[in-house]
């Protein structure tokens, strides 16, 4: 899943990051975010989780994916201000 993950962060940087958790090395982030199965992808804006996919995507779904998740949080977030 890694050069997926790179092409599509090369896609979606600089308006989004992607970056890469070690599980095993990081047990207390991974609790805190509930992740149950590797790998989880999950959208985090202004420090609160907006979506969250599991499972192993081509560079293109997961393009795809980021860029709805984060279309709708823009539509809802302008809303309710």
């Amino acid at each position: 899943m890694a050069p997926a993950i790179a092409a599509a962060a090369a896609e979606l940087e600089p308006g989004m990051r992607l970056g890469k958790i070690d599980t095993e090395a990081e047990q207390a982030l991974a609790g805190r975010y509930g992740i149950r199965s590797i790998p989880t992808m999950i959208l985090i804006a202004r420090g609160q989780e907006i979506a969250r996919r599991s499972g192993a995507m081509p560079a293109g779904a997961i393009i795809a994916w980021a860029r709805q998740a984060a279309q709708r949080w823009r539509a809802f977030d302008h809303a309710s201000a």
